[in-house]
């Protein structure tokens, strides 16, 4: 694949011109993206990787209890269908294996089970919003 200088340079000219932090393009399967750093952001992203205490990073409350993660890379739902009723709501008991939410990936719904039994201390994503593998998507108590 060869790199078009000039188009990214059309993109961070426009990232200056209408003053953005983030550009992103698409053409077919080639895709760029181009962002303005702060000086503020990259000390605050150094402090965060340089400290070895991960307790700064995060507050207590999504420290402790279990995890429960995406097994894939998809976009997460939190009901079975729009409108429906939500698998899981904050405060729920739930069993292991019991389904907390969906993660659609390559047009295939993937139910997310429960590893644990617990109560839901909080649903960590927004309904709709892509996930990670190994994102936590629940925590319970």
């Amino acid at each position: 694949m060869k790199i078009d200088k000039k188009l990214i340079k059309e993109l961070v000219d426009n990232l200056k011109e209408f003053e953005l932090s983030e550009l992103e393009y698409q053409d077919g399967p080639t895709k760029i993206k181009v962002s303005k750093g702060s000086k503020l952001i990259d000390q605050v992203k150094t402090s965060a990787v340089v400290s070895p205490n991960k307790a700064v990073l995060k507050s207590s409350d999504e420290i402790d209890g279990v995890r429960i993660k995406s097994p894939i890379i998809g976009t997460a739902y939190l009901a079975p269908e729009p409108g429906a009723k939500k698998f899981v709501e904050v405060g729920d008991k739930i069993k292991k294996g019991q389904t907390v939410m969906i993660v659609e990936a390559m047009k295939t719904m993937n139910h997310v089970p429960s590893t644990a039994n617990g109560e839901v201390k909080k649903i960590m994503i927004e309904d709709g919003q892509p996930v990670e593998f190994g994102q936590t998507l629940v925590l319970l108590k």
